[in-house]
């Protein structure tokens, strides 16, 4: 619908007189968006433009990087993950191999674990799980050989026995009486 239908015909010719040589257009036809619309398209084109350049320079970029090069970082970067991983597997294998072997001589009642680790042939003994083969066998020949560095399973026959604190009697008087502790206990 145009203006002129709008108006009716009589309203129209008003309207045209008055407005003189300016050309009218009714906003609703089409042709006319508001300013900050237009900006704001004007502006997502800029940016649309930009990032085109920006991929077109990371393209040009990437055709210059060496793929054989990077390859062979990679390959490199793998090579140095599994060796790091190979020490780290090591370690952790000989801390638990350590901790094993210091709680069997702690276990066997070794005075001195320290002396006694440098006595063994720590090569010929293998962890399992928790149990370490092999050991008991050098523990043994240990034993025979410098049983000092062991604590003795029995006590030796001179030691002096240590009585607890108190009255050694058990609390029985059978010692001659006592007459002041007689007479307080009358006056209780």
């Amino acid at each position: 619908m145009d203006l002129q239908e709008l108006l009716g015909e009589e309203l129209y010719n008003q309207v045209v007189e008055k407005a003189g040589e300016n050309k009218l257009a009714v906003i609703s036809d089409g042709n006319w968006i508001p300013k900050d619309k237009f900006n704001d398209k004007i502006n997502e084109i800029k940016d649309l433009k930009d990032q085109i350049t920006s991929r077109d320079n990371q393209l040009e970029d990437l055709k210059k990087v060496d793929a054989e090069a990077l390859q062979q970082k990679i390959k490199d970067l793998q090579e140095e993950n599994n060796n790091t991983k190979t020490d780290y597997e090591g370690k952790l294998q000989k801390q638990t191999f350590d901790y094993a072997l210091k709680d069997a001589l702690t276990g066997a009642k070794v005075r001195n674990p320290k002396a006694a680790k440098a006595l063994l042939d720590l090569d010929s003994i293998k962890l399992d799980g928790e149990k370490l083969l092999g050991l008991d066998a050098q523990l043994n020949t240990i034993k025979e050989s410098d049983p000092y560095l062991f604590e003795s399973e029995e006590a030796p026959p001179n030691s002096p026995q240590i009585v607890p604190p108190g009255n050694p009697n058990g609390g029985s008087n059978q010692g001659p009486s006592d007459p002041f502790a007689e007479k307080l206990a009358k006056y209780n």
